[in-house]
C-alpha cells in the first residue's frame, strides 16, 4: 500500500506541475531560460503522443491540500462488525482523497479501554475513536433506555432523529471532540450468566452482573434486583471465567467475537437495548482539515455506519448459533414474560429525567419517533 501511496503522490505532484498555469499552458513554461527548450521539446512529444501524463493519470484535486493521518481506535476483534466496518471506512478514504488522507486503525483495545480511548482523543493524541462510551456525553445515554426500541426500523430513526443530532453537536462545546456518525454498537442486547436460567425479573436477584460502568445499565441491573461491578471489555472474559462477575450483558456478535460462551451457561434473549456508536474526532484536528477532506470523511463514515448496521443484523442470527452450538443453553421470553421485565424497569425512565439525561418533553419525543415507526 506504501508503494501505492507514493505512486499516487508522485503522480498528483506531476499533474500539479503540468496545470499550474492553466490547461492551456503546460507547466514547463515558466522555468528558467536555459531549460525553455528541453520543456518546449518535453511539450511537442507529449502532445505527438496524444495526452499529457496529467490528462492520461487524471489530475489530483486535492494536491495542494496536504496530506493527514488520522489515528482511529475501537474496542471490538477483528470479524466484528465495528472492525470490519472501520476497515472499509479507512480504505475509502483513502480511495476518495488520493491518499492524501490515511486512517490507521487499531482495533481490539490497542489504544487502552474504550474511556481511555476517549481521552486520548479528548487530548488530541489521537484523533478518533468508536464505542459505546458516554462518560463524556452522558446525554447519549437516553438512546440507551432499556426497551426503548423493538426494531431496525426504529433504532435507525432514533438515531437519524433532529434529537440524535442535537444531542451529537453539544458534544463540541462540552468535550471538544465532534461525532461524525452514530450508528449500532452491536446489536440488541442480552443477558447471560453462569448460574441459572434469567427467565424472570427475579432470577436476577442476588447476581452479580458485570457492567462497563454505563448509567443505564447499571440502573436496569438493579431495579431487577441485581448487584453490579464495572469491568472493561478488553477483561471481561477473565472476569466471567474467575467469578469476579456471575453475568454480563453484550449482543450476540460481541458475545461470538469474545468468546464470552465458553465462560457462560445461561444466555437470555431478552433484546433489552442497543447502544448509539459515536465516532468520536478530536474537534481541534477536525477543524483544521480544508472543507474537501471533512466532506469526504463525513461521506465515508455515513456510509461506514450504514455497513456497520448491515453487517449487525446480517450476523447476529449466526451469532446466536454459534453460542447454541457451543452448548449453552438459550432462552426466550414470551411476551408475557418479557413485559415482566419491561415493567420492572420503568423505573430507570423516570430516574434518567430526574438525572437531566433528557428532558420530559425529549422522552416523549423519543417515545413518538419509535410509536411513529413500524
Amino acid at each position: 500500500m506504501k508503494k501505492s501511496i507514493a505512486m499516487l503522490l508522485t503522480l498528483a505532484l506531476a499533474a500539479s506541475s503540468l496545470a499550474a498555469c492553466g490547461k492551456s499552458q503546460p507547466a514547463a513554461t515558466q522555468a528558467p531560460a536555459a531549460d525553455t527548450t528541453a520543456a518546449s521539446a518535453e511539450t511537442t512529444a507529449a502532445a505527438e503522443g496524444g495526452e499529457t501524463e496529467a490528462a492520461a493519470e487524471g489530475e489530483d484535486a486535492f494536491a495542494d491540500l496536504g496530506d493527514f493521518t488520522m489515528m482511529v481506535g475501537h474496542a471490538q476483534p477483528e470479524g466484528n462488525p465495528r472492525y470490519v466496518s472501520m476497515e472499509k471506512f479507512a480504505a475509502d478514504v483513502a480511495e476518495k482523497t488520493n491518499g492524501h488522507v490515511t486512517v490507521e486503525v487499531f482495533g481490539n483495545g490497542q489504544l487502552g479501554t474504550e474511556k481511555e480511548m476517549l481521552e486520548q482523543v479528548v487530548a488530541g493524541t489521537v484523533q478518533g475513536m468508536r464505542g459505546g462510551q458516554f462518560d463524556f456525553s452522558p446525554r447519549l445515554l437516553m438512546f440507551t433506555l432499556p426497551f426503548l426500541a423493538q426494531n431496525r426500523a426504529q433504532v435507525t430513526a432514533l438515531l437519524q432523529s433532529d434529537l440524535a443530532k442535537k444531542v451529537c453537536a453539544e458534544a463540541e462545546a462540552e468535550t471538544g471532540t465532534v461525532i461524525i456518525n452514530l450508528c449500532d454498537a452491536g446489536g440488541w442486547r442480552q443477558f447471560s450468566n453462569s448460574k441459572h436460567p434469567i427467565t424472570k425479573p427475579e432470577d436476577l436477584v442476588g447476581l452479580k452482573m458485570r457492567t462497563n460502568g454505563m448509567n443505564t445499565i447499571d440502573k436496569t441491573f438493579v431495579a431487577l434486583g441485581a448487584t453490579t461491578t464495572t469491568i472493561p471489555y478488553s477483561d471481561l472474559y477473565m472476569g466471567l471465567k474467575t467469578g469476579v462477575a456471575d453475568g454480563q450483558e453484550n449482543p450476540w456478535v460481541n458475545v461470538e467475537g469474545m468468546k464470552f460462551y465458553e465462560v457462560q451457561q445461561y444466555f437470555t434473549e431478552v433484546n433489552y437495548q442497543f447502544h448509539p456508536d459515536p465516532f468520536y474526532v478530536n474537534a481541534a484536528w477536525w477543524n483544521e482539515l480544508p472543507q474537501e477532506y471533512r466532506d469526504i470523511i463525513s461521506e465515508c463514515a455515513t456510509e461506514m455506519g450504514t455497513y456497520n448496521d448491515q453487517l449487525i443484523d446480517e450476523n447476529q442470527e449466526a451469532a446466536k448459533q454459534v453460542v447454541i452450538d457451543a452448548g449453552c443453553e438459550v432462552y426466550e421470553p414470551s411476551e408475557e414474560e418479557l413485559k415482566a421485565f419491561q415493567d420492572a424497569v420503568q423505573v430507570v425512565y423516570d430516574q434518567c429525567v430526574e438525572e437531566g439525561i433528557m428532558t420530559a418533553d425529549e422522552l416523549q419525543e423519543m417515545l413518538d419517533i419509535v410509536a411513529n415507526t413500524k
